[in-house]
């Protein structure tokens, strides 16, 4: 046993510098991903592809790989170092951003962003990892959602660095730029990472390295794990409708520009998004503190107002309204980011914490952002091709958040009995 979590002067002084090292990582990672989405409008144009198609691209073929290779490479984070992956990635996903703008057509394009998946799919499990060794579980949420404002503001970075970019000069060279600037600081971020002791917070040492199996087998017998994996997916299928089909709602449907689309849904998901992530992670530390089962109830909570905020969004006659909404929304969406990774990370030994985040992003992505653009393109292209068929078809997505509330309801009884002790 631990007489108490390690208060190494060296780690604790630079875990604030590693947080803020991690969320550029993240912001890198999220902009790389997002800015495909406001680029959906002129990419469409030039490359004659349809909703369905789209949907694909920005869903489905990036979810696939995204979410199957996160679990080998999350292993190799359990056993090496930690630091080196995340910066590796780094230099991956960017080099395929680049060379994304050099696509000519649908196969070429979806095969730069299975690259692109393939280097984005190592950061976050081995992040998640590190900063578990860095703060307490009484805080670990906090941090965690700290850490997740990295994904609002990379959307929104995404969406303003696209629009712009692509309304002033064209869409390739926005990722030209953007893959370019990530290439250059993944050897800095190498360089100024350090990493903690693994498990320093956990109550019983861990030295035992399970395989791969064995780990399974440990995240088996956490029912709650699997209804929060669940519960996440839901909300990241509504999610992944609002991020990668937002552009184009507003564009056909509100007659925005693109550079107004990019201002505007900047704005949304780096305001809202980032209320909600920051929010989300304080809430459950602070309402949960001494009675774990209040931590995904409140996560809950949120979720079940994300469906009729939506539609109020979707259906509202004055733009103003619709983004206004949408911002709400946003916040509601981006609520359960921090806490989802803290609670499946305080069920879990540290020797397995990447495995563990790694399934959660299979899971969630595959199902989430695999699922609901491309889902909702299909849909949309079958409603005919009257702009109004992307808004039926993004408001009948949204009832996902309310099945994925429920799974964390559920979960709440048992919580508290499946804490690592």
């Amino acid at each position: 046993m631990h007489a108490a979590a390690p208060r190494d002067d060296h780690v604790q002084a630079g875990r604030g510098f590693a947080l803020a090292i991690l969320m550029l990582v993240s912001v890198l990672n999220y902009l790389d991903r997002s800015i495909i989405s406001i680029l959906q409008v002129p990419i469409k144009r030039d490359l004659v592809l349809s909703d369905a198609q789209l949907g694909a691209m920005t869903g489905l073929a990036f979810a696939l790989f995204y979410s199957t290779l996160g679990v080998p490479v999350a292993r190799l984070a359990d056993r090496f170092s930690r630091r080196t992956v995340i910066a590796l990635s780094l230099a991956l996903w960017s080099a395929m951003t680049a060379i994304s703008g050099f696509a000519t057509g649908f196969a070429m394009l979806v095969f730069f962003r299975i690259g692109v998946a393939l280097g984005e799919a190592g950061s976050i499990p081995a992040s998640h990892s590190i900063l578990a060794d860095y703060y307490p579980p009484e805080r670990r949420a906090t941090a965690l959602g700290i850490w997740g404002l990295a994904l609002p503001i990379g959307v929104m970075l995404g969406y303003l660095a696209g629009g712009w970019l692509a309304q002033a000069i064209d869409w390739r060279a926005a990722l030209w730029i953007v893959g370019g600037v990530g290439v250059l600081l993944a050897p800095m971020v190498w360089l100024a990472l350090r990493e903690p002791p693994r498990g320093r917070f956990d109550p019983v040492a861990t030295a035992h390295q399970p395989d791969w199996r064995e780990g399974l087998r440990l995240m088996r017998g956490k029912p709650s794990l699997w209804l929060f994996f669940a519960g996440g997916a839901l909300n990241n299928v509504v999610l992944s409708v609002a991020l990668n089909w937002n552009a184009p709602f507003y564009t056909r449907l509100h007659g925005l520009t693109l550079g107004e689309v990019a201002t505007a849904l900047a704005l949304m998901m780096g305001l809202g998004g980032g209320v909600g992530t920051f929010a989300g992670g304080w809430l459950v530390d602070r309402i949960g503190r001494g009675a774990p089962m209040r931590r995904p109830i409140v996560v809950g909570c949120a979720m079940m107002l994300v469906t009729p905020v939506m539609l109020v969004q979707l259906f509202a006659g004055s733009t103003a309204l619709s983004l206004a909404a949408g911002g709400v929304a946003t916040m509601l969406l981006f609520f359960y980011y921090g806490p989802i990774i803290a609670l499946t990370q305080s069920l879990v030994p540290a020797t397995i914490r990447a495995f563990t985040s790694s399934i959660l992003l299979l899971v969630v992505n595959l199902i989430g952002l695999g699922l609901g653009p491309w889902l909702t393109g299909i849909m949309s292209d079958a409603l005919g091709p009257h702009a109004d068929s992307l808004r039926q078809a993004m408001a009948a997505m949204t009832l996902a958040a309310v099945a994925g509330s429920a799974c964390f309801f559920a979960a709440a009884k048992r919580y508290p009995r499946e804490l690592l002790q």
